[in-house]
């Protein structure tokens, strides 16, 4: 990874840094692994206004939709969205939130703040060389 001294590359540095401290009390708690895939799925869902249809975030991710259903499959079994017909035009599938998913994603933010703190705070000095 190069460094950049400016200040536009020490804040990509510090927001990388956030990210990487979250995911790691991520990934040592008690949660779902989540791939990259199915994480953004569920924060377009839970971030972006309904409806959320199986097309529609194939479109935004730019990838088939059985990418889509098969991150949704895994998503659905842990509980974390919902899928139904949309009762308007039954060939739509809606993409819809559930309460363990805005529980995980209310956790998964306070692991970011936690990050946040401990950067501030300097305690992930060690950690600034990983490049």
């Amino acid at each position: 990874m190069t460094v950049s001294g400016s200040a536009r590359g020490d804040e990509t540095r510090q927001l990388l840094h956030l990210w990487r401290g979250a995911l790691l009390a991520s990934v040592k708690g008690s949660g779902p692994d989540l791939s990259t895939r199915q994480m953004t799925i569920l924060l377009t869902v839970y971030l972006d206004d309904p409806p959320h249809t199986v097309r529609g975030l194939a479109a935004e991710l730019g990838v088939a939709k059985p990418v889509v259903t098969r991150a949704l499959d895994t998503l659905g079994r842990r509980g974390l969205l919902k899928r139904r017909r949309d009762p308007a035009d039954r060939r739509n599938v809606l993409v819809q939130r559930t309460v363990k998913g805005a529980v995980f994603l209310s956790e998964f933010e306070d692991l970011i703040t936690r990050s946040r703190l401990r950067l501030d705070d300097g305690a992930d000095a060690g950690l600034a060389d990983f490049g």
